[in-house]
């Protein structure tokens, strides 16, 4: 395969394996999540996310994008969670928790003081019997056949996979809050979409 076909392959394997997902992920689960979002910034509550290496990175593009939908999230590093960080966490707050294998130690730090202020937990992982599945309130499961890369293990698919599935929630949470153009325009004056709305508003 040329240089030209492997990028194409690339992107068409990353493209399929979003669409799989959509086909196997558990609405249900997605539903109850959603519907937890949308209690978020009515009972003045916010929703916390963490995650390691690619997860991480994962976990701050959903934190942001529903901060965008004035669902009031931020990213808490694991480096800084164990050195006093997990004072945010707050009783009735969310915490969603991303990690591929369920059994990343840096993740299952968070849970026994979330669990003792009195969270509400979300794990993301592709395996629901991981230590991660066990411990926390709801299970997002994640499971995709392969990575793109040519050895299958480098996470890229399943990171996209996971974002595209809190995109999901966060614009079904924003029609279902009745968040207007309004609102956005206030917090999102910059950049070519503030140009937009500007225009529109």
């Amino acid at each position: 395969m040329d240089r030209k076909e492997r990028l194409k392959q690339v992107m068409i394997d990353e493209a399929e394996t979003i669409r799989k997902v959509a086909e196997r992920v558990d609405y249900n689960v997605m539903s109850q999540i959603t519907e937890l979002l949308c209690q978020v910034k009515k009972n003045s509550k916010k929703v916390i996310l963490a995650g390691c290496g690619t997860a991480g990175q994962a976990a701050k593009r959903i934190a942001h994008t529903l901060s965008v939908v004035e669902i009031p999230a931020f990213f808490l590093s694991p480096a800084d969670s164990i050195h006093g960080g997990l004072g945010a966490m707050q009783q009735g707050d969310i915490l969603i928790l991303l990690s591929k294998s369920g059994n990343t130690q840096e993740i299952l730090n968070y849970i026994p003081a979330a669990q003792k202020k009195g969270l509400t937990v979300i794990g993301v992982t592709e395996n629901e019997n991981s230590k991660l599945g066990q411990a926390v309130d709801i299970v997002l499961k994640i499971k995709i056949d392969r990575e793109p890369d040519k050895w299958g293990i480098i996470s890229s698919a399943s990171t996209l996979a996971s974002i595209s599935a809190f995109d999901a929630i966060a614009f079904t949470a924003m029609e279902e809050t009745g968040y207007t153009k309004e609102e956005f325009y206030l917090i999102h004056t910059g950049g070519g979409v503030g140009d937009i709305l500007r225009k529109e508003l």
